[in-house]
């Protein structure tokens, strides 16, 4: 099991940046998968983007070329870039750590995009 806490949240204006932190409470070496995942009201909770344990990343295609996600080792942490922000990306994001025998998730944290 791990804890998992999303950091970097908030409103911005439409074009705007924000960097989301998910903060694990282990290591986050050799997971299968930590992925980002938002929700918006009255939607389905929605992959965004993926970081492998070999680093390899994906992305749904709504937010490519526009969002990045990353990872410190060291600081067991995952980030979320995201620039170009619409109106379209308000949801509450969670992060996801993902193995055989783990499937855990944050509390979430929420992004709107409001002028």
């Amino acid at each position: 099991q791990v804890q998992l806490v999303e950091s970097g949240g908030g409103l911005v204006q439409p074009g705007g940046s924000l960097r989301l932190s998910c903060a694990a409470s282990r290591s986050i070496f050799g997971i299968n998968a930590m992925g980002w995942y938002r929700q918006a009201p009255g939607k389905q909770r929605e992959l965004v983007a993926t970081i492998t344990g070999g680093g390899t990343t994906s992305y749904t295609d709504s937010v490519k070329g526009r969002f990045t996600i990353s990872r410190d080792l060291t600081k067991n942490t995952v980030y979320l870039q995201m620039n170009s922000l619409k109106p379209e990306d308000t949801a509450v994001y969670y992060c996801n750590a993902r193995d055989v025998l783990l499937n855990d998730w944050g509390q979430g944290t929420q992004v709107t995009v409001s002028s």
